[in-house]
């Protein structure tokens, strides 16, 4: 196994993100990133190759040494960390008691949609976006209602289209709405202004707001993330946060994630609803992972987050250089390990690009449809993997762009 722990080499002191430079390897452990063919390299699902933070390996290692693995409850130790973390990290102070434990972002906000909304009413999402949502609100017996993010594909930049937003938060069974800050997939930051807005036009029309933070350790670096509840006191007041070390610290098979909220009826519904689903019980490493994570991994994340950032950049300067470069462009993103890629200039449907992607070069991306409206002609790149796998990725990726185009007789 690859060890982030710091190290020498000719007595000189290994650079951080050199660290990073190899991977263990996923394929004989069950892994959903890898079950894949022999030849093909998955860069698609959320996932990143890193072995986890020491901090969070040693805390393992010292809970499976006790052998016991009875029912485990969550200590006030858990809370504290959550509450310090987030206020050294992002400068928002969570007051402990208000912190819920739960084992994942995605039965968090499925559990919150039934509590919070009643059947057939609205839930706004802002496409493209991530496509859980999307099942989230369905499966529940609710209804999507979506307001698209506005693109330039000038700038290749996205933007709230406020005036939609406002139209679709009117409508009177629009009683929710998730926003993913930063954004999966187009890597927004959302500013404290925008996101006051949001909070504004919500209260405004009677809506709470789920808060969807997963990706907020994974900011490039010298980019702060702004939390929903800190625009504003209005957006703390009909906010719900969601979030989990699961994906800055490579721990989602964990099923370890929190939500936490001020308002004392609507965490009353929060939490009764999250018990009653039955979502709100840890396994034994959810707890001790999360503390670990929190108390101390904080250095291994920032060493994390400059390599993935020098990952993104040479995709971008990779695609930017090539004999294809005029044909897709990687969108500008300031948070996760996910490169964005507007394939407009040659495809109409990006299932059909993924799929000949896969067939003639073996790199497995994910298509823009599933995100929803303005996603369909976009590919997802994960990157968070060693530097020698993103850059065989970006190859495999080039090489794919061309024979789609030469398959299709040319642009144009």
């Amino acid at each position: 196994m690859a060890s982030q722990e710091p190290r020498v080499q000719g007595g000189v002191l290994v650079p951080e993100d050199e660290r990073f430079d190899v991977v263990p390897p996923r394929t004989d452990i069950d892994s959903l990133k890898w079950g894949v063919g022999p030849d093909e390299l998955p860069m698609w699902v959320a996932d990143m190759d890193f072995a986890t933070a020491p901090a969070i390996r040693d805390a393992l290692e010292r809970r499976v040494a006790n052998g016991t693995f009875g029912y485990t409850v969550v200590p006030e130790r858990y809370r504290r960390a959550v509450s310090t973390w987030w206020s050294t990290r992002h400068g928002l102070t969570v007051d402990p008691r208000s912190v819920i434990f739960a084992t994942g972002v995605v039965p968090a906000i499925s559990s919150m949609v039934r509590s919070l909304t009643n059947v057939a009413e609205k839930v706004v999402v802002q496409p493209p976006v991530y496509d859980i949502f999307y099942n989230s609100i369905v499966n529940n017996g609710r209804r999507v209602l979506e307001s698209p993010l506005a693109y330039d594909a000038r700038t290749r930049a996205y933007s709230i289209d406020f005036e939609d937003l406002e139209r679709k938060l009117s409508d009177p069974l629009a009683t929710l709405m998730i926003v993913c800050n930063p954004h999966n997939p187009t890597g927004n930051v959302w500013s404290k202004d925008e996101l006051a807005r949001i909070g504004e036009l919500c209260a405004a029309n009677g809506a709470h707001v789920i808060s969807d933070e997963v990706h907020c350790d994974i900011t490039a670096p010298g980019v702060s993330h702004v939390p929903f509840a800190s625009a504003s006191d209005t957006c703390r007041r009909i906010s719900v946060t969601c979030c989990s070390p699961s994906k800055a610290f490579n721990v989602a098979g964990l099923q370890s994630a929190y939500v936490f909220l001020d308002d004392p009826a609507t965490r009353h519904r929060v939490e009764r609803g999250l018990n009653t689903d039955e979502v709100a019980e840890p396994n034994d490493f959810a707890i001790c992972s999360t503390v670990a994570a929190y108390e101390r991994g904080a250095a291994w994340l920032d060493g994390m987050r400059s390599y993935v950032d020098a990952n993104r950049r040479a995709v971008e300067d990779a695609i930017a250089r090539s004999d294809v470069g005029a044909f897709m462009r990687a969108v500008p993103s300031r948070a996760t390990y996910l490169v964005w890629i507007d394939c407009s200039a040659f495809v109409e449907d990006a299932d059909d690009f993924v799929s000949f992607a896969r067939r003639q070069t073996g790199l497995v991306l994910s298509s823009g449809s599933i995100y929803g409206t303005g996603g369909r002609r976009f590919v997802r790149m994960n990157v968070a993997t060693s530097r020698k796998l993103v850059l065989d990725g970006v190859g495999r990726l080039l090489r794919a762009v061309r024979g789609y185009i030469d398959a299709a007789g040319g642009v144009g």
